[in-house]
């Protein structure tokens, strides 16, 4: 739906409720605690459900990122709609103007919605054919190197190729340290046992033929232009302006949060007009995640 269809489907804060409500209870209410479905007792000053049967109390967002939250739920609907919806994402900054709130709030809130984006993604896998590189993010040391050893935050990318080659799923990783070690528990975390993996030459990607996948390096020439890896390396470029034109870098402490958050866009690129409801409905099935976990992150 585009903006105007969305500012008209929930203009109030009581259809924002309603609409969190039926996503969290298609079916009738069943009660957080005792797992009783029933009608509930609403306490209609306090936007409470009441179980009929232990007594327990549970609001609509209780047990999602937005549990305990004094923020309006037509703001956060907002903030998911254009975190969700626009591809050159949402920073804080803009968040903090058009909801009118603190630019704390903001930062808060838009780092709850990356959470759950991760979440969401982290219960597929890539599939198939699926592409692999290491990258490096951030501005180097002063006076450093380019590449490895630059100071740079090391990333690990994996890209899914449907059956005409084309890009399908994205998935990204930060790592510790660049090696074999940490490629494999990449690939045991996001790929599909018995997938075939392209890489480049690297020795660190050895382990993956050792760990049930197709494994199938190719040395390239640094110095010139390769196909290979090439839908991958334009999924990274696309990454590295998102990040500078938006967010104008990044700290390396949270640089996992706005991978996930490119992720998820990309990898639900084709369904424009389910965007909001899919951000949604991640931001209601992910754990809550308070503000004092968030910081010290």
């Amino acid at each position: 739906m585009n903006m105007i269809d969305f500012m008209e489907k929930f203009d109030t804060e009581e259809k924002c409720r309603e609409y969190l409500y039926n996503m969290r209870w298609p079916a009738g209410y069943i009660c957080p605690k005792c797992g009783v479905k029933d009608e509930p007792f609403q306490i209609i000053s306090r936007n409470l459900y009441q179980c009929r049967h232990c007594t327990h109390q549970a609001s609509v967002t209780a047990g999602t990122i937005m549990d305990g939250t004094r923020t309006p739920l037509l703001k956060w609907f907002v903030a998911m709609y254009l975190m969700g919806s626009d591809k050159g994402g949402c920073s804080a900054l803009r968040l903090k103007r058009e909801l009118s709130i603190a630019y704390d709030t903001a930062w808060t809130m838009s780092h709850k919605i990356r959470k759950a984006m991760g979440e969401r993604d982290g219960l597929y896998l890539l599939e198939g054919t699926v592409e692999m590189d290491e990258a490096f993010f951030g501005s180097p040391d002063e006076g450093g190197k380019r590449g490895r050893g630059s100071g740079k935050t090391p990333v690990v990318v994996g890209l899914s190729l449907g059956e005409k080659g084309e890009p399908v799923y994205c998935k990204a990783q930060v790592l510790e340290s660049v090696d074999g070690e940490s490629i494999k528990a990449f690939a045991k975390q996001a790929v599909q046992p018995g997938a075939t993996i392209l890489t480049d030459g690297l020795n660190i990607y050895r382990p993956l033929g050792e760990s049930g996948y197709a494994h199938q390096p190719k040395k390239t020439d640094p110095e010139k232009e390769s196909e290979n890896l090439k839908w991958l390396h334009i999924i990274v470029s696309n990454m590295k302006a998102f990040f500078a034109g938006t967010y104008h870098g990044l700290n390396s402490q949270h640089l996992q949060a706005f991978l996930a958050e490119f992720c998820f866009r990309f990898n639900r690129r084709f369904r424009q007009e389910q965007l909001f409801a899919r951000t949604l409905c991640a931001c209601v099935n992910a754990s809550p995640f308070p503000r004092a976990k968030l910081v010290m992150s």
